[in-house]
């Protein structure tokens, strides 16, 4: 892992400026050059990986002295997956400085350590690492239809598929099991692993499932949702952005079901 020191002042290099969930972008890309060119505070920069043969450094815009336009991370979905997680990346470590400031075994005051990418308590020197919040996150097939439901934050009719934070002691499995039921009041069987996304927003860690209706009568949970319907492969509604987790569960299903 570089240190700040290690940053090269002739080098080209992608540059992560992130303030919470919001990333700078230029001309609708992430800016890439030396760190003169955009004014940038190098030697406050953090190594977090290579794109492109091209090393990525995290800034917190709060350490730049101009101002700069930042866009929601979500707008950067269409991005290539490799350099997304890497924004990603940025975005949940700048989330770590802002909210892990304080030592939570002493109360001390929290500096990050930069050879470990960590926050360490300046009494203690207990080490804090960025904090991940696993979540699940299933597409459920009936025959030939799939659940979809709609949440009240969703603008523009938007459908997407059942997702919800673990909780302790149980399996994923169970989570998954668990959120089905608790939002729509239906049983789910066959609950396979279908892959994950990180997702900054702040922190969490979505865990993909693929899963069959068993039993149960479709109740939706509005406390939780706006909507919740069974939909044909023929009459699927506004859903989940490509580049999006959700989106993937629900092509995979959509295929499944053409199949």
């Amino acid at each position: 892992m570089l240190k700040n020191s290690d940053t090269n002042r002739t080098e080209d290099a992608y540059w992560c400026v992130v303030s919470g969930s919001d990333i700078w972008l230029v001309d609708h890309q992430l800016p890439c050059g030396v760190a003169q060119q955009y004014s940038l505070p190098e030697e406050k920069a953090i190594f977090i990986g290579e794109y492109e043969k091209r090393p990525v450094y995290w800034l917190n815009a709060v350490d730049v002295e101009h101002d700069l336009a930042l866009v929601s991370l979500r707008e950067c979905l269409m991005f290539p997956e490799a350099l997304f997680l890497l924004m990603s990346k940025a975005v949940q470590f700048g989330h770590m400085t802002q909210s892990m400031r304080f030592c939570p075994i002493c109360g001390g005051r929290n500096h990050l350590n930069h050879n470990q990418l960590a926050m360490q308590c300046g009494d203690c020197r207990t080490l804090h690492y960025p904090r991940i919040f696993p979540c699940i996150i299933v597409a459920v097939r009936k025959g030939k239809e799939i659940l979809l439901a709609q949440h009240p934050r969703h603008r523009n009719g938007m459908y997407t598929v059942i997702a919800g934070f673990l909780e302790v002691g149980e399996t994923l499995e169970q989570c998954v099991a668990r959120e089905v039921k608790e939002e729509t009041g239906i049983e789910v069987k066959n609950i396979q692993y279908f892959g994950s996304q990180p997702w900054a927003f702040p922190s969490s860690m979505m865990m993909g499932f693929l899963a069959e209706y068993e039993s149960g009568l479709l109740k939706p949970d509005y406390s939780e949702l706006a909507d919740a319907k069974w939909f044909a492969a023929n009459e699927i509604p506004p859903v989940a952005p490509v580049g999006t987790i959700a989106r993937a569960l629900i092509e995979e299903t959509l295929a499944s079901i053409e199949a």
